[in-house]
């Protein structure tokens, strides 16, 4: 009989696992060709007010989608304090591909630093331009598009990683987010996301069945004022980030995933 639950209960979560794929990629389609068709027609000011705002909902759709199915368990209550705040770079840690979603669900005027890869995307690429998100491919023009965005009043979501965690509890830490804090003047808001399911971290296979529910923390760090010693101020952070992360649940990268993030890194 143990076997037989334990097996039913592999189906159940199979079965979660591609309706929470499909319902995000039927989202994400649909709202293509409005972002496509938006984008030309928009001044950028309200594309860009737009744009975030349907990001926002739509993510907050998908999480809460995954909470009703009972795939996923969020606590992101936290972040709420945060809408409103003014201009800051909010800068979390990053076990799992779900954490920008996670983030920006919560806040209505969010500009995000992404690859260039994801900028092209079919399903991200045409609502990442709408909402005006900044590509990571050029370093220059990127700090000088952050602050831009900053100056105009919006958050900026950065993570100091630079991807998804791999040593932990984590990363070294790149030093972008304070040479824009720096050039923008605003402080940097520390972000911790706490799981311990090993779902989506670097090198899990997308189509791969976590155990469910798959369940995720997110609190507040403390706020740092603009960097005057960007070394200085980095060597704070990662302190901050190493001590806060230290003895939270964390995923262990899976053994089998390590030589792919090798092969990756």
């Amino acid at each position: 009989m143990s076997e037989m639950r334990a097996a039913a209960r592999r189906l159940i979560e199979h079965v979660l696992l591609w309706l929470g794929l499909g319902y995000l990629g039927v989202m994400c389609l649909a709202w293509v060709p409005v972002a496509m068709l938006l984008h030309p027609l928009l001044p950028a000011a309200a594309a860009r007010r737009f744009g975030r705002r349907m990001i926002m909902a739509g993510f907050r759709s998908y999480t809460g989608f995954l909470a009703a199915i009972g795939a996923c368990r969020f606590d992101l209550a936290a972040l709420d304090a945060l809408r409103g705040a003014g201009p800051l770079i909010l800068a979390p840690n990053h076990p799992s591909l779900l954490d920008a979603v996670m983030l920006i669900s919560r806040l209505p005027d969010v500009a995000c630093i992404m690859k260039a890869g994801l900028m092209d995307n079919l399903f991200l690429g045409a609502g990442a331009r709408l909402a005006r998100y900044i590509r990571n491919d050029a370093p220059l023009s990127m700090v000088i598009g952050a602050s831009e965005e900053l100056a105009a009043g919006s958050q900026l979501l950065v993570f100091p990683e630079g991807t998804r965690t791999t040593r932990l509890p984590v990363n070294p830490l790149l030093s972008s987010v304070a040479l824009i804090a720096r050039r923008a003047r605003v402080p940097v808001q520390a972000i911790f996301i706490e799981t311990a399911s090993p779902y989506l971290t670097k090198g899990w296979p997308l189509l791969r069945r976590p155990d469910m529910p798959v369940t995720y923390r997110v609190r507040l760090g403390a706020r740092f004022d603009p960097p005057g010693d960007v070394p200085a101020f980095m060597h704070a952070l990662e302190r901050h980030f190493a001590t806060e992360l230290a003895h939270v649940p964390l995923p262990a990268l899976p053994s089998a995933n390590r030589a792919a993030v090798a092969s990756n890194s």
